[in-house]
């Protein structure tokens, strides 16, 4: 059955006003956060002003303790929370006022704020800092915030006065393994390091744990054609069980030798990521602070040019996107050894799910023909998009439309009549002014 078909005009209506009226309470519920932010910021300040005349040896720090303690006091709430509140209101006031701004006049939500805020944290330029946050807000204002925090992180590296390379090999230095204790007998295993491999690690333990569940699928299915009452017990873990036993296998015995089959698949599979290098990131110049354009990790976290260039030193094969020089849209996707050439093009475009505000990676979504190839929808890229299967069911049973603009532009109607408009992200990439000659 279709969704919402059967609706009434008087029902589709209701909806349409409860659209409208959550939309509207948002914004009330971001300026009155933002209110919030403006008189913890206050507080702080007073309490700072009070140290000062009194000429407090502390430099402030009781004085701002007493106030969090009477702010506390009077909500009900920690005098350490806050105090914290009091900090992070301060350095978004202070630091980026236009977020606040936004923020208040419900064109963001507090959520934005946030991610902006924490990506140009290390703008020390006050200028670079407003230019940082005019573009960010922008951004936001067009994108949820799951999809706001790649975007902002790779716009906060233009400000940045050390280049990836030499802050990754800083923080490097931080890579360590620790222990949370938990209740009930558990404990959490945490590890700080290089985000290629952490998410290499994470991927290989993915890939395992699906085969493994695979494999007792088909066990199960086997007993029960043969009709085995006396075979063993169903395998009930769920992918998250068998990420932590693996591991656990993993570290232990330095193999999944609890999990693997009796052909040894699981030793056999290997850690996979997605890295987008710029031509001039695999050059053995870095470039000047604050111009490099660095590489990126799964279109998620920036990657200094040294680590990139030593993947794709060793890979087997890698794909080059041909992006326009002005724009970045990215023209073609081609191999050294070409396969899936239309796959790999639609995943360089869309990087993630199409659906306004989803932010699903394209590799872990479908492909889509917007016009249905049982209706004559052509299998080309200008018909074609990645969505991940929620949102891909959502569009073959729901009245929810979608149509495919130029330049890859998703044009999504809501069973309302509303209009979405989902641009395809930036690509990764170097772009020129119409001012600048092009190196090639």
């Amino acid at each position: 059955m279709t969704a919402l078909l059967d609706a009434t005009d008087s029902q589709m209506a209701m909806l349409a006003d409860l659209v409208a009226g959550l939309e509207a309470a948002e914004k009330t519920l971001s300026s009155m956060q933002a209110a919030r932010d403006g008189l913890l910021a206050m507080a702080g300040r007073l309490a700072v002003e009070i140290a000062r005349d009194a000429r407090d040896p502390d430099g402030g720090d009781m004085a701002i303790r007493s106030v969090a303690a009477e702010i506390g006091a009077a909500q009900r709430v920690s005098d350490r929370t806050i105090e914290r509140r009091m900090s992070d209101a301060s350095w978004l006031v202070d630091r980026f006022p236009a977020v606040w701004a936004a923020q208040g006049q419900g064109r963001i939500s507090a959520a934005h704020s946030r991610l902006i805020v924490d990506a140009g944290a290390h703008l020390d330029d006050k200028t670079d800092r407003e230019r940082f946050a005019a573009e960010a807000i922008a951004l936001a204002e067009s994108e949820s915030p799951n999809r706001l925090r790649r975007l902002v992180r790779r716009l906060a590296e233009r400000f940045q006065e050390r280049t990836i390379t030499e802050r990754h090999r800083t923080a490097r230095r931080q890579r360590r393994v620790w222990i949370t204790e938990l209740d009930d007998g558990m404990a959490d295993l945490r590890m700080r390091g290089p985000a290629a491999l952490v998410h290499g690690m994470y991927d290989r333990l993915s890939q395992m744990a699906h085969a493994v569940q695979k494999e007792n699928t088909q066990r199960a299915k086997a007993a029960a054609r043969d009709g085995g009452a006396d075979a063993a017990p169903r395998d009930e873990r769920t992918i998250d069980q068998l990420r932590a036993d693996l591991l656990a296998d993993l570290v232990l015995t330095g193999s999944p030798s609890g999990h693997d089959t009796a052909d040894g698949l699981l030793g056999a599979i290997q850690a996979r990521i997605e890295i987008t290098v710029p031509a001039f990131a695999l050059m053995t110049d870095d470039g000047a602070a604050g111009t490099e354009t660095p590489a990126e990790l799964d279109g998620v976290a920036p990657m200094d040019a040294e680590t990139a260039r030593r993947f794709a030193c060793a890979a087997s094969g890698w794909n080059r996107l041909l992006t326009h020089p002005i724009s970045g849209a990215v023209l073609a996707v081609d191999r050294y050894r070409p396969s899936e050439e239309l796959r790999r093009h639609l995943r360089a475009r869309d990087q993630h799910c199409r659906f306004p505000g989803c932010g699903i990676a394209a590799r872990k979504c479908d492909l889509d023909h917007n016009h249905d190839a049982a209706t004559g929808g052509p299998t080309v890229h200008t018909n074609l998009s990645t969505f991940c299967r929620r949102h891909h069911m959502l569009k073959h049973h729901s009245p929810w439309h979608v149509t495919q603009r130029k330049g890859g532009v998703l044009e999504w109607t809501s069973p309302t009549g509303r209009v979405y408009i989902d641009h395809p992200p930036p690509p990764n990439t170097v772009v020129f002014t119409d001012s600048e000659p092009s190196p090639f």
